[in-house]
């Protein structure tokens, strides 16, 4: 169950509310009054609760469901208990992102400025922003209005954090421009020096990294991810990009709009991402290369050189998916000779 603690509830509805909220078909109108109180799980939902039957290799489990309803498809509604009520939709994957949104809310801070919170006097704080206890802001620090920043956050001077914006605890942001609805979370760290060094009579000489990090709106960044500012030209993020947790972006890369990049990814410098690339866990990437909208890079795959636009890649060295099921069917075959 949602912990309440956590998140408000704001049902129960009825079941003719949440046929109307996500689009789904009720199967039998006249339990339309019937109230929900939670969403659950396939295995704990009970009375009074919702749960969701999307998962075709899991047939088997429609007939153990105990929920008083469950959103499904026209092809697994025969699987389920006949008790259970059932909305038929397109989409129930969907349907759950809709219903979450419509039946929970996080819980979050008033606005309100901590007294122990250490803030520049050139520094310019929005309307109706929360600032944690323990956070620093910097001098002509510019934040936009309703911003939540959370105990010992670190801004750094001159930055700009655009309004909706969310940075959560401990992250640390320096030499950075940040559109609006931006969230990062906990940890992250924000424009710090990349990678840059120049070997000099063998002692490893620190190149100064003059750029920064500029960050689109609608922009989500994972708790301790790095994101390098640039050493000359700009690290750019754009809109609507979402960063998952540990991932590394080193200086002077520029993702386009859209882009997923999921938990250890590493991408080394003066990469060029298109739009909608998607990076699946622990994707590495050499510096200087172009990548092209709509790609979409397998799991522990490397990529070596550029890749075009639209194409679909796996491996190390990463290559088309087709052709490294070939190499996995081939090397399979060999081991068993």
């Amino acid at each position: 169950m949602v912990d309440s603690r956590f998140y408000k509830n704001k049902g129960p509805f009825t079941l003719a509310h949440i046929s109307e909220l996500c689009d789904a078909r009720l199967e039998d109108n006249t339990k339309s009054s019937t109230e929900i109180k939670e969403i659950a799980s396939l295995e704990k939902a009970g009375e009074g609760d919702l749960c969701f039957f999307f998962d075709k290799k899991k047939k088997a489990s429609g007939a153990e469901i105990k929920a008083t309803a469950c959103i499904t498809t026209s092809e697994l509604a025969e699987f389920i208990n006949p008790n259970v009520i059932k909305l038929i939709s397109p989409d129930p994957h969907m349907d759950f992102v809709k219903l979450n949104y419509a039946l929970y809310e996080e819980v979050l801070p008033q606005a309100e400025i901590k007294s122990t919170a250490v803030i520049a006097p050139t520094a310019s704080i929005g309307t109706n922003c929360f600032v944690g206890d323990y956070a620093v802001i910097g001098e002509n620090v510019k934040i936009g209005k309703n911003c939540i920043i959370e105990p010992h956050v670190v801004i750094d001077h001159d930055c700009i954090i655009g309004d909706d914006c969310h940075i959560g605890a401990g992250a640390t942001i320096k030499h950075c421009q940040m559109g609006n609805g931006c969230f990062i979370y906990g940890g992250a760290r924000i424009g710090w020096d990349g990678f840059g060094f120049k070997t000099i009579n063998g002692v490893h000489k620190r190149i100064p990294q003059l750029g920064r990090v500029i960050i689109g709106n609608d922009v989500e960044i994972g708790a301790n991810a790095c994101v390098d500012r640039g050493a000359l030209n700009d690290t750019i993020i754009g809109d609507g990009c979402r960063i998952d947790n540990l991932v590394m972006l080193a200086h002077n890369n520029k993702l386009g709009r859209g882009c997923i990049l999921v938990s250890q990814t590493g991408i080394a410098g003066s990469c060029n991402f298109g739009d909608y690339v998607v990076c699946g866990g622990q994707v590495g990437v050499a510096d200087h290369l172009n990548v092209g909208s709509g790609v979409q890079v397998g799991a522990q795959s490397g990529i070596m050189r550029d890749v075009e636009a639209g194409a679909v890649v796996m491996g190390y060295p990463a290559v088309p998916i087709k052709d490294f099921m070939r190499q996995t069917s081939f090397v399979q075959k060999a081991i068993k000779k």
